[in-house]
This record gives C-alpha cells, structure tokens and sequence, in this order.
C-alpha cells in the first residue's frame, strides 16, 4: 500500500478542553488497534505536562502517542509544522496496519491535516512582527487581540488574547497582502485525502465550566505551579510562546507578584472558560463532524457505543 494508491482511514476526535476525550480515545484506540496522534498546539512542548493536560505516561504506554514531547518549550510550533508531520505520521501508521487516531481541541491544526490545507506564503515582515509584540507588551494581549478583531472580527473571535504568535501572523498577513486570515480559510477546498470520520464530544455548558474549574483546581493539586516555576528557571519566560499558554502565563504572573494566588487561579478559570467556548464554536463550523452529547457522565458505555455506530457507519469496518 503506498500514498498514492489508497485512501487511509483517519479517526478524529475533538472537543473542548475538559469534555473527556482523553478516556474515550485509550478504549478507543485499544478497541480498533489505532495509534493516537495529539491534535494538540502546546502537548509538543517537553516540561509542560499538567498545563497542558497530557495524557500520563501510564496512559501513553497503553497506546502508542505522537507528537507529544517533541520540542523545547523555545520552538516556535506552527500550523504548517503540525500539518506536515501528522500527514506523514497517518501514512505511516496506516501502513503499520493500525489506524490513525488524531484527538485534540486545537480546532486549526485539526482541521488542516483532514483537509489538508495549502497555507501560501505570504513572506513576513520582522519589523512589523515586532512592533506588535512591544504593542502587546505595553498596551496588554486583549489590546493586540483588538487590533486584530478591527480588520479580521472573525479570526479574532476564534483566537485566545494568549495565543500571540497567531494573532501576530494574522495582522501581519492582512498587512502584507490585505487578505484576512478568515476569508483565506474559507475558499481552502476542504476535500480529505483521508477516509475521514470526525467525532465531536459536547456537554451541557454549566457542567462543562464546572469541569473546568475542577480540573484547574486538580492542576494545581498536582503541581501546576512547580512545574511552571522549574520552567522559568530554566530559563523560559513570558517571552517565549508556550509560555503564553493558558495555565503558565497565570502562574508566571503569580510567581513573579503580579497576582495573589486567588487571582492567578480565578483569572485561568475564567480564560479556560472562554477557550473552551472558542473551541466549540470553530468545530460547530467545521462540516462532517458527528456530535456525542456526553452530558450523562454515568454513561460511559452508552457514550462509546453511539461513537461505535458512527466510526462502522463512517469507515465501514467494526472492532
């Protein structure tokens, strides 16, 4: 079998943070013999492994994981970097003669392998690219996230304040080209090379932002905030961006008083919240996802048995 001959199966899995995917995809995995792919923008950092919420070794050697720990947190990870290695990463899996199984909830990333996207170069501009990061600096991330909303309203809608660099890129394409961001992924085909079957995991709201909360609180319990301070001694600071990610920048402000203990942690349940919102809100405008509403918690094997019929009605093979 070779890349030009066949059509792989691709399982994806997405969602909002917190909403469970990590549980469903090992029974998953184990249950089809597939071999998991992060979908994820921040689990490639090595060092960052409560923030990011990465599955635990114990559940990684359950199933083989890619793209989990693959940089330091100085890379600067892109769309096109992700885009590249997982498209090579489903072909190899495939002729493996296992299933490649992307879950994650970074909706852009996710969505440039099912679809594989041609991201044009559009050149860059380091002196506009700076400008804006000392903007940032001076005037705060929602001014920079403002700047954006005022020429692209809809990219803006779809990016966290924290995710600079991709803020960044987005101003910077619209001045050098005029072109917004959002206007560019609307005429990308959206025709898979893969035989594609996308499951999206959603929730009541109120008990999805009560996960959340609990999931923080857990995160720190776990040891959030050492994990962050180790990485600063190392040398990895704010001006780096992972460091931006939800859960570190607050702990960095934390630990370098900027913010009372209380403050930190309620302002990161507050921006999860709103991420979460963000992530749905771009798979609710993705097409061919198949939703699960997995409200019940109590119903797991009810849950996995609806994902069951979708994946044999969508790739035509049973367990």
């Amino acid at each position: 079998m070779t890349q030009a001959s066949i059509k792989p199966n691709l399982l994806v899995l997405v969602g909002p943070t917190a909403v469970g995917k990590t549980r469903l995809s090992l029974q998953l995995a184990a249950d089809y013999g597939a071999e998991i792919i992060s979908g994820d923008s921040m689990q490639v950092y090595r060092g960052m492994d409560i923030g990011t919420a990465k599955a635990t070794s114990q559940e990684q050697q359950q199933v083989p994981h890619h793209l989990i720990d693959i940089h330091n947190p100085d890379h600067p990870f892109s769309v096109a970097e992700f885009q590249e290695r997982a498209s090579q990463l489903i072909f190899d899996i495939h002729d493996r003669g296992k299933l490649p199984f992307i879950v994650g909830g970074t909706g852009l990333y996710v969505e440039s392998v099912c679809y594989n996207y041609q991201f044009s170069e559009s050149g860059s501009d380091e002196a506009f690219r700076n400008e804006q990061a000392e903007f940032a600096v001076t005037y705060g991330a929602e001014a920079l996230l403002e700047r954006l909303r005022q020429i692209d309203p809809e990219s803006a809608e779809r990016l966290h304040a924290n995710d600079q660099r991709r803020i960044i890129r987005a101003l910077e394409i619209f001045h050098l080209t005029g072109e917004r961001l959002s206007e560019r992924l609307k005429v990308q085909k959206k025709q898979s090379p893969y035989e594609l079957c996308i499951v999206g995991l959603t929730m009541d709201r109120a008990l999805l932002y009560k996960r959340i909360e609990e999931r923080i609180d857990q995160m720190i319990d776990e040891g959030l905030i050492e994990e962050v301070e180790g990485l600063l001694k190392q040398g990895y600071g704010k001006q780096y961006i992972s460091m931006q990610g939800l859960g570190y920048k607050e702990m960095i402000d934390y630990l370098q008083g900027h913010l009372s203990m209380e403050a930190a942690v309620e302002l990161l349940k507050r921006d999860t919240r709103h991420f979460a919102k963000r992530q749905l809100s771009w798979f609710r405008h993705m097409k061919d996802i198949q939703w699960v509403d997995v409200s019940e918690l109590g119903n797991f094997s009810a849950h996995l048995d609806q994902v069951h019929a979708i994946i044999s009605d969508r790739l035509k093979f049973e367990r």
